[in-house]
């Protein structure tokens, strides 16, 4: 049976720059580096989240054809990729702080029906949701 979602890929051109990036600006934690033969495998997750981590994957590493790791590559530099939505219960001050670190914002917080929104890019322009959800809509009290 499926318990929840432990790893997602997070693609990136350069491994210990987005390791930076995450621990730097976002105060994730590492949770592995390791090397692995021909290849590097490096998670990341945010402290208070201990079961899900976030695999800063090259497209370089095996698993992917030359021609689909060169698309891959270009779709990551054009800064297309949406990558997620963090939960935070203070957008407008995280905002603020990873602003002043240097994060590139592509929105500011914002009302919406969902609750306060921003949006912004890692160093390699996969963008991400920051997201304070209104209280009626905090189903994690209910689901976890």
């Amino acid at each position: 049976m499926i318990k929840g979602l432990g790893i997602t890929t997070v693609w990136t051109t350069d491994q210990q720059r987005t390791k930076a990036f995450f621990t730097e600006k976002l105060d994730f934690e590492v949770r592995g580096d390791l090397a692995m033969g021909d290849m590097r495998w490096v998670t990341v997750g945010a402290r208070d989240q201990p079961g899900v981590e976030l695999a800063l994957m090259s497209p370089d590493g095996p698993g992917l054809d030359p021609e689909s790791a060169e698309a891959l590559k270009k779709l990551v530099a054009k800064g297309v990729l949406g990558a997620g939505a963090f939960r935070t219960d203070d957008c407008r001050g995280d905002y603020e702080k990873f602003r002043a670190r240097g994060v590139e914002f592509l929105q500011e917080p914002r009302e919406r029906p969902y609750g306060i929104e921003a949006v912004f890019r890692d160093d390699n322009g996969n963008w991400y949701s920051l997201t304070e959800r209104s209280e009626e809509l905090d189903l994690s009290k209910d689901f976890g």
